[in-house]
C-alpha cells in the first residue's frame, strides 16, 4: 500500500478512534478492510482509501472503524485483575457503600461482552451481601455492531473454554446446540451502550469500579493522558481504576497512582487508599 494512502486511514483512525496505528501494520489493513472494499465495489483497500480523500461516506468510515479496532477478549482474561476485584474492590465497596447499598461499575471496553459478564458473575454469585442492592452496571464499546453481539449473551464453545471454570458455565449458561446462552438474570445485569473514549463520559454520571484494559495501549501517549483525564472525572473519591496488565500511568497522568501490591489497579491521586496506605 502506499503510503499516502496509508496515512490517510491513519488519520481516520486517529480522529475517529484514537487508536494509533504505524506503516509496519498496513497489513492489518490490507486483511481487515479487503471484505468492506469488496463490499463496496471499490477495486482495493487502497482504491477504497484514495475515495475517502475525496468523500466523506460516515457509513463506511464506521464500518472501517469497526473493523480495525481489536476486538480480542474472553472471560475472566488474565484472571488476576477478577481476583483483586473479588478480594480487595468488593470488601472495600460493601463496608464503604453500606448506607447507599448501591455500586457502579463501568466496563469501558467491554467488546463482545465476557469481561462484564465475568464480573457481574463473581457479584452474583457472592449471594447474601450483595442482596437488595442497586448494581448499576455499564458496558460501553466504540463498535455498536460488537455490542448487539454482546447483549445476546450466546457464545461458542470455544469462547466458553476460554478462561470460564465449568462450575460457572453450569451455574450460569444454557446449552443449546454446539452454543451456549448466558442465563437472564446475569445478562440483565448489564446495561450496554456504544462510546467512543475520545468523548465526554460525564453522562453517565459517576462511578465506584472503572475497567478500561487493554485499550489504551492502541493510543498515543497524548490521547492516553486525554483519556485518562476523563476517567478520574468519573471515577469516585475512593474508586478503584483497572488497566491491562501492559498499561501504566507513569509518565502519562498524575491524576492516579498505583494502588499499593496490587499489579494493575489504580486509584485517584488523592484517595483515600493512599492516605491510609
Amino acid at each position: 500500500m502506499r503510503l499516502p494512502v496509508f496515512d490517510i486511514y491513519a488519520e481516520i483512525l486517529k480522529n475517529k478512534s484514537g487508536l494509533s496505528i504505524t506503516s509496519d501494520k498496513s497489513y492489518l489493513l490490507e486483511s481487515r478492510l479487503a471484505p468492506i472494499a469488496k463490499a463496496w465495489d471499490f477495486a482495493s483497500v487502497e482504491a477504497m482509501g484514495t475515495d475517502l480523500q475525496f468523500s466523506s461516506n460516515h457509513k463506511l468510515i464506521e464500518e472501517i472503524v469497526d473493523a480495525m479496532t481489536t476486538n480480542e477478549t474472553f472471560f475472566f482474561r488474565d484472571t488476576k485483575p477478577f481476583d483483586i476485584f473479588k478480594n480487595v474492590v468488593m470488601p472495600y465497596m460493601a463496608q464503604a457503600r453500606e448506607a447507599q447499598r448501591q455500586l457502579k461499575i463501568w466496563s469501558a471496553a467491554a467488546s463482545s461482552g465476557q469481561e462484564p459478564y465475568s464480573l457481574a458473575m463473581i457479584l452474583k454469585d457472592a449471594g447474601t451481601p450483595w442482596s437488595g442492592w442497586n448494581l448499576d452496571f455499564l458496558a460501553t464499546d466504540i463498535s455498536a455492531s460488537i455490542l448487539e453481539q454482546a447483549k445476546l449473551g450466546r457464545y461458542s464453545q470455544f469462547e466458553v473454554q476460554r478462561g470460564l471454570p465449568i462450575q460457572m458455565l453450569m451455574n450460569h449458561f444454557k446449552q443449546d446446540g454446539d452454543r451456549w446462552n448466558l442465563n437472564d438474570d446475569i445478562k440483565n445485569m448489564i446495561r450496554f451502550d456504544a462510546f467512543n473514549l475520545l468523548d465526554n463520559p460525564s453522562k453517565f454520571g459517576v462511578f465506584d469500579v472503572i475497567f478500561c484494559r487493554n485499550v489504551l495501549i492502541y493510543f498515543d501517549a497524548e490521547t492516553k493522558t486525554q483519556v485518562f483525564k476523563k476517567l478520574a472525572n468519573q471515577l469516585a473519591p475512593d474508586g478503584f481504576l483497572f488497566l491491562g496488565g501492559a498499561e501504566t500511568v507513569l509518565g502519562l497522568t498524575d491524576e492516579f497512582k498505583p494502588y499499593p501490591n496490587q499489579r494493575g489497579l489504580y486509584v485517584r491521586a488523592d484517595s483515600v487508599h493512599l492516605k491510609n496506605a
